[in-house]
Protein backbone atom coordinates (compact mmCIF):
# COMPACT_ATOMS: atom_id res chain seq x y z
CA UNK A 1 0.00 0.00 0.00
CA UNK A 2 2.94 2.47 0.29
CA UNK A 3 3.77 4.44 -3.12
CA UNK A 4 6.54 3.57 -5.62
CA UNK A 5 9.37 5.32 -6.06
CA UNK A 6 7.96 7.02 -9.69
CA UNK A 7 5.21 8.15 -7.26
CA UNK A 8 7.64 9.49 -5.03
CA UNK A 9 9.72 11.22 -7.36
CA UNK A 10 6.26 12.93 -9.18
CA UNK A 11 5.02 14.29 -5.70
CA UNK A 12 8.45 15.72 -5.40
CA UNK A 13 8.54 17.52 -8.53
CA UNK A 14 4.72 18.10 -9.43
CA UNK A 15 3.54 18.54 -5.76
CA UNK A 16 0.76 16.15 -6.59
CA UNK A 17 -0.11 12.03 -7.61
CA UNK A 18 -3.46 10.87 -9.16
CA UNK A 19 -3.38 7.29 -8.05
CA UNK A 20 -6.55 4.88 -9.76
CA UNK A 21 -8.30 2.12 -8.42
CA UNK A 22 -7.49 2.79 -4.97
CA UNK A 23 -10.40 1.72 -3.50
CA UNK A 24 -13.10 -0.57 -4.68
CA UNK A 25 -16.35 0.16 -6.91
CA UNK A 26 -18.21 -1.52 -3.15
CA UNK A 27 -16.18 0.38 -1.00
CA UNK A 28 -16.68 3.78 -2.68
CA UNK A 29 -20.74 2.85 -2.51
CA UNK A 30 -20.45 1.93 1.28
CA UNK A 31 -19.01 5.37 1.85
CA UNK A 32 -21.46 7.17 -0.28
CA UNK A 33 -24.27 5.32 1.55
CA UNK A 34 -23.31 7.44 4.44
CA UNK A 35 -23.49 10.72 2.91
CA UNK A 36 -27.19 11.66 2.64
CA UNK A 37 -27.63 10.94 6.36
CA UNK A 38 -24.66 13.31 7.30
CA UNK A 39 -26.39 15.91 5.09
CA UNK A 40 -29.61 16.01 6.15
CA UNK A 41 -28.31 17.14 9.81
CA UNK A 42 -28.90 20.72 11.28
CA UNK A 43 -25.09 21.14 11.94
CA UNK A 44 -22.98 23.55 11.62
CA UNK A 45 -20.40 21.13 10.38
CA UNK A 46 -22.19 21.18 7.49
CA UNK A 47 -21.60 24.46 5.00
CA UNK A 48 -24.36 25.36 3.02
CA UNK A 49 -23.90 27.03 -0.63
CA UNK A 50 -24.92 30.47 -0.49
CA UNK A 51 -27.11 30.13 -3.57
CA UNK A 52 -28.80 26.88 -4.00
CA UNK A 53 -29.03 25.92 -0.21
CA UNK A 54 -27.26 22.90 -1.02
CA UNK A 55 -24.76 21.25 1.14
CA UNK A 56 -21.11 22.40 -0.15
CA UNK A 57 -19.00 20.95 2.47
CA UNK A 58 -19.75 18.36 5.19
CA UNK A 59 -16.62 18.34 7.66
CA UNK A 60 -15.70 16.10 11.13
CA UNK A 61 -17.09 13.30 9.41
CA UNK A 62 -15.14 10.64 11.56
CA UNK A 63 -16.82 11.68 14.75
CA UNK A 64 -19.84 11.46 13.45
CA UNK A 65 -19.67 8.35 11.49
CA UNK A 66 -18.34 5.39 12.51
CA UNK A 67 -17.39 4.47 8.97
CA UNK A 68 -15.49 7.64 8.48
CA UNK A 69 -13.86 6.78 11.93
CA UNK A 70 -12.16 3.87 10.20
CA UNK A 71 -11.46 5.66 6.84
CA UNK A 72 -9.53 8.10 8.16
CA UNK A 73 -6.81 5.37 9.73
CA UNK A 74 -7.48 3.30 6.06
CA UNK A 75 -3.65 1.86 5.44
CA UNK A 76 -4.20 2.92 1.90
CA UNK A 77 -4.17 6.39 3.29
CA UNK A 78 -2.15 6.28 5.97
CA UNK A 79 0.71 4.26 5.16
CA UNK A 80 1.33 6.83 2.01
CA UNK A 81 1.28 9.25 4.47
CA UNK A 82 3.63 7.99 6.94
CA UNK A 83 6.00 7.07 4.19
CA UNK A 84 5.86 10.69 3.15
CA UNK A 85 6.19 12.74 6.24
CA UNK A 86 8.11 9.97 8.39
CA UNK A 87 7.05 10.77 11.90
CA UNK A 88 3.82 10.99 14.09
CA UNK A 89 0.32 12.91 12.40
CA UNK A 90 -2.64 13.39 14.06
CA UNK A 91 -6.15 13.94 11.58
CA UNK A 92 -6.35 17.73 10.89
CA UNK A 93 -9.41 17.75 8.89
CA UNK A 94 -11.89 15.12 7.38
CA UNK A 95 -15.07 16.52 4.77
CA UNK A 96 -16.48 15.66 1.96
CA UNK A 97 -16.63 18.73 -0.71
CA UNK A 98 -19.70 18.28 -3.03
CA UNK A 99 -20.31 20.33 -6.26
CA UNK A 100 -24.03 19.40 -7.09
CA UNK A 101 -25.29 19.03 -10.67
CA UNK A 102 -25.82 22.18 -12.08
CA UNK A 103 -24.80 24.32 -8.76
CA UNK A 104 -22.25 23.21 -7.74
CA UNK A 105 -20.02 26.46 -6.76
CA UNK A 106 -16.25 27.57 -7.15
CA UNK A 107 -13.29 26.85 -5.12
CA UNK A 108 -10.89 30.39 -5.60
CA UNK A 109 -7.60 29.68 -6.24
CA UNK A 110 -5.65 28.71 -3.34
CA UNK A 111 -2.99 26.57 -0.98
CA UNK A 112 -4.52 25.16 2.02
CA UNK A 113 -1.12 26.26 3.82
CA UNK A 114 -2.32 29.77 3.65
CA UNK A 115 -5.34 29.18 6.00
CA UNK A 116 -3.57 26.69 8.24
CA UNK A 117 -1.24 28.90 8.74
CA UNK A 118 -3.26 32.18 8.86
CA UNK A 119 -6.06 30.96 11.02
CA UNK A 120 -4.42 28.20 12.93
CA UNK A 121 -1.07 28.84 13.67
CA UNK A 122 0.19 26.18 11.59
CA UNK A 123 4.08 26.85 11.49
CA UNK A 124 5.46 25.06 8.49
CA UNK A 125 3.70 23.64 5.29
CA UNK A 126 3.95 19.63 5.45
CA UNK A 127 -0.16 18.83 6.01
CA UNK A 128 -0.92 16.33 2.81
CA UNK A 129 -4.18 16.26 1.34
CA UNK A 130 -5.79 12.90 1.07
CA UNK A 131 -8.55 12.26 -1.49
CA UNK A 132 -10.49 9.74 -2.51
CA UNK A 133 -13.47 10.66 -5.67
CA UNK A 134 -16.50 9.50 -4.72
CA UNK A 135 -18.18 10.02 -8.28
CA UNK A 136 -16.34 9.85 -11.17
CA UNK A 137 -14.27 13.19 -12.20
CA UNK A 138 -14.43 14.95 -15.48
CA UNK A 139 -13.73 17.81 -17.33
CA UNK A 140 -16.94 19.12 -16.88
CA UNK A 141 -18.24 18.40 -13.50
CA UNK A 142 -15.64 20.75 -11.67
CA UNK A 143 -12.26 18.81 -11.21
CA UNK A 144 -9.77 19.92 -8.85
CA UNK A 145 -7.43 21.98 -11.14
CA UNK A 146 -3.73 21.61 -9.69
CA UNK A 147 -1.18 24.11 -11.25
CA UNK A 148 2.08 21.44 -11.22
CA UNK A 149 5.37 22.70 -9.30
CA UNK A 150 3.71 25.69 -7.41
CA UNK A 151 4.33 23.91 -4.19
CA UNK A 152 7.91 24.67 -4.14
CA UNK A 153 7.44 28.80 -3.87
CA UNK A 154 9.47 30.26 -0.82
CA UNK A 155 5.99 32.24 -0.31
CA UNK A 156 2.85 32.08 0.15
CA UNK A 157 1.22 35.05 0.46
CA UNK A 158 -2.61 35.34 0.28
CA UNK A 159 -5.75 37.52 0.84
CA UNK A 160 -8.77 36.26 3.01
CA UNK A 161 -11.80 36.14 0.85
CA UNK A 162 -15.14 36.18 2.90
CA UNK A 163 -17.38 37.28 -0.39
CA UNK A 164 -17.15 34.76 -3.24
CA UNK A 165 -18.76 31.54 -1.62
CA UNK A 166 -20.26 30.91 2.15
CA UNK A 167 -16.64 29.43 3.23
CA UNK A 168 -14.12 32.00 3.97
CA UNK A 169 -10.76 31.05 2.24
CA UNK A 170 -7.43 32.45 1.76
CA UNK A 171 -6.89 32.76 -1.81
CA UNK A 172 -3.44 33.24 -4.37
CA UNK A 173 -3.46 36.31 -5.90
CA UNK A 174 -4.14 35.88 -9.67
CA UNK A 175 -1.09 37.34 -11.02
CA UNK A 176 0.76 34.42 -8.86
CA UNK A 177 -1.73 32.01 -10.53
CA UNK A 178 -1.27 33.39 -13.95
CA UNK A 179 2.97 33.41 -13.53
CA UNK A 180 2.54 29.41 -12.11
CA UNK A 181 0.27 28.58 -14.81
CA UNK A 182 2.08 30.00 -17.52
CA UNK A 183 5.12 28.32 -16.38
CA UNK A 184 3.69 24.99 -15.93
CA UNK A 185 0.15 24.48 -17.16
CA UNK A 186 -2.86 23.25 -15.74
CA UNK A 187 -3.96 19.54 -14.69
CA UNK A 188 -7.18 18.49 -13.85
CA UNK A 189 -7.48 15.91 -11.80
CA UNK A 190 -9.83 13.45 -13.06
CA UNK A 191 -10.57 9.81 -12.65
CA UNK A 192 -13.10 7.05 -11.52
CA UNK A 193 -14.49 6.41 -8.26
CA UNK A 194 -12.00 4.78 -6.00
CA UNK A 195 -9.29 6.81 -7.66
CA UNK A 196 -6.89 8.74 -4.84
CA UNK A 197 -5.02 12.16 -4.94
CA UNK A 198 -2.42 12.68 -3.22
CA UNK A 199 -0.94 16.42 -2.73
CA UNK A 200 1.31 19.02 -0.94
CA UNK A 201 -0.24 21.61 1.20
CA UNK A 202 1.41 24.22 -0.77
CA UNK A 203 0.08 22.95 -3.84
CA UNK A 204 -1.61 25.80 -5.84
CA UNK A 205 -5.07 24.24 -6.76
CA UNK A 206 -8.99 25.29 -7.02
CA UNK A 207 -11.94 24.06 -8.78
CA UNK A 208 -14.36 25.65 -11.10
CA UNK A 209 -18.47 25.24 -10.61
CA UNK A 210 -20.71 22.49 -12.00
CA UNK A 211 -22.61 23.38 -14.85
CA UNK A 212 -23.02 19.92 -15.73
CA UNK A 213 -26.10 17.21 -14.68
CA UNK A 214 -23.43 15.36 -12.65
CA UNK A 215 -22.77 15.26 -9.15
CA UNK A 216 -19.22 15.55 -7.70
CA UNK A 217 -18.20 14.68 -4.32
CA UNK A 218 -14.63 13.81 -3.04
CA UNK A 219 -13.78 12.67 0.41
CA UNK A 220 -10.82 15.20 1.83
CA UNK A 221 -8.32 13.73 4.81
CA UNK A 222 -5.84 16.39 5.74
CA UNK A 223 -2.95 14.96 8.23
CA UNK A 224 -0.29 17.11 9.79
CA UNK A 225 2.64 16.03 11.73
CA UNK A 226 2.08 16.31 15.81
CA UNK A 227 5.43 18.32 15.73
CA UNK A 228 3.22 20.65 13.34
CA UNK A 229 0.36 21.51 14.78
CA UNK A 230 -1.76 23.98 15.11
CA UNK A 231 -0.93 26.67 17.82
CA UNK A 232 -4.03 29.22 17.74
CA UNK A 233 -7.64 27.50 18.31
CA UNK A 234 -10.08 30.11 16.96
CA UNK A 235 -11.63 28.34 14.21
CA UNK A 236 -14.18 25.45 15.41
CA UNK A 237 -13.03 22.08 16.25
CA UNK A 238 -14.45 20.57 12.83
CA UNK A 239 -12.60 22.74 10.63
CA UNK A 240 -9.16 22.18 12.40
CA UNK A 241 -9.17 19.01 15.12
CA UNK A 242 -8.04 19.34 18.84
CA UNK A 243 -6.99 16.10 19.32
CA UNK A 244 -3.41 15.29 18.51
CA UNK A 245 -3.39 11.11 19.07
CA UNK A 246 -0.98 10.19 16.38
CA UNK A 247 -3.02 8.37 13.64
CA UNK A 248 -2.27 4.41 14.01
CA UNK A 249 -3.77 2.15 10.64
CA UNK A 250 -6.47 -0.30 11.30
CA UNK A 251 -7.14 -3.25 9.21
CA UNK A 252 -6.28 -3.06 5.57
CA UNK A 253 -10.54 -5.00 5.32
CA UNK A 254 -11.97 -2.13 7.92
CA UNK A 255 -14.31 -1.08 5.46
CA UNK A 256 -15.73 -4.71 4.34
CA UNK A 257 -18.29 -4.52 7.11
CA UNK A 258 -19.91 -1.81 6.08
CA UNK A 259 -20.26 -3.40 2.52
CA UNK A 260 -21.59 -6.92 3.53
CA UNK A 261 -24.00 -4.48 5.42
CA UNK A 262 -25.33 -2.62 2.55
CA UNK A 263 -25.49 -5.69 0.07
CA UNK A 264 -27.21 -7.67 2.84
CA UNK A 265 -30.79 -8.37 1.24
CA UNK A 266 -33.45 -6.43 4.30
CA UNK A 267 -35.66 -8.83 6.43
Amino acid sequence: MKLTDAQLKQLETDGFIVIPDRFSEAEVTAIRSRLPKLFSQQDEANVIERNSGVVRTAMGLHLRDELFADLVRHPRLIEPAQQILREPMYVQQVKVNVKAAFSGEVWQWHTDFATHHGEDGVRKPLALNLHILLDEVTDFNGPLYFLPGSHRASEHAATLDNETTSYPLWVTDHDRVREMANRSGIVAAKGKPGTVLVFHDTLIHGSPNNMSPWDRSIFSLIVNPVSNAYTTATRPDYKHHRDLTPIEPVAADCLEDYVTRLEAPAA
